[in-house]
């Protein structure tokens, strides 16, 4: 075999290869899309249920702070105020999410669909951080001043005792709920159940388009 035609195998051979990873890049893209459509659009309907029962909860707390406001004991009233503002700004956060769910076209580049999984994700994570902000309100709305003036040290003790826990609690998970703890049990147990699935399938799958990125960035030319 002349070695003109051995070149020429060799290129053809060449040809066909990059053809083939070329269809096989173009193959992991359309699914990685396909998959990334799946869990945005299942997130979908999990934020417009959180927006309307957010609106429902901070209407409910505004209505009883409003009629309440000049009978209420002032430790009630802030508890209340609190929770209503903490639950405002995580619907604020979910109506941002809405937002970049709708904004989503599947026909969009790789990169664009993994900032847009890595908006959702983080927001996420804000929302659910900003939330257990909630904790030691619920610790402190029952208080008044009968409770106050009447009670004794062991009283005293226990219901500090429950308030600074709660609140250690909620400051500890606003700084741990991260992306990086995700695969622990503890986060798994708190965002486990349906409405949590396509938050952790599509932190899952943003580590696959990165560890794609990367090889892709890593294969010689």
């Amino acid at each position: 075999m002349q070695d003109t035609e051995i070149i020429n195998l060799w290129k053809n051979f060449d040809e066909k290869l990059e053809k083939n990873l070329s269809l096989n890049k173009k193959n992991t893209e359309e699914i990685t899309k396909i998959k990334a459509r799946t869990f945005i659009v299942s997130m979908s309907a999990i934020k417009l249920f959180t927006i309307i029962a957010g609106m429902i909860w901070v209407g409910v707390l505004d209505v009883i702070i409003v009629n309440l406001f000049a009978v209420a004991n002032p430790i009630f009233l802030i508890s209340a105020a609190l929770q209503s503002l903490i639950t405002t700004v995580a619907i604020v956060i979910n109506i941002y999410q809405t937002i970049v769910i709708q904004q989503y076209d599947i026909s969009e580049p790789i990169v664009e669909t993994q900032r847009r999984l890595a908006s959702l994700k983080s927001s996420t994570l804000w929302s659910a951080r900003v939330l257990f902000l909630q904790l030691p309100f619920w610790t402190t709305f029952y208080w008044n001043e009968s409770m106050l003036e009447n009670g004794n040290i062991w009283l005293y003790t226990l219901q500090i005792a429950i308030t600074m826990l709660f609140t250690y609690l909620a400051f500890w998970l606003f700084f741990n709920i991260q992306n990086e703890n995700r695969h622990k049990k503890w986060f798994r147990f708190i965002f486990s159940g349906n409405e949590w699935d396509s938050v952790i399938k599509s932190m899952d799958l943003l580590e696959e388009i990165k560890e794609y990125d990367v090889r892709e960035t890593n294969q010689p030319d």
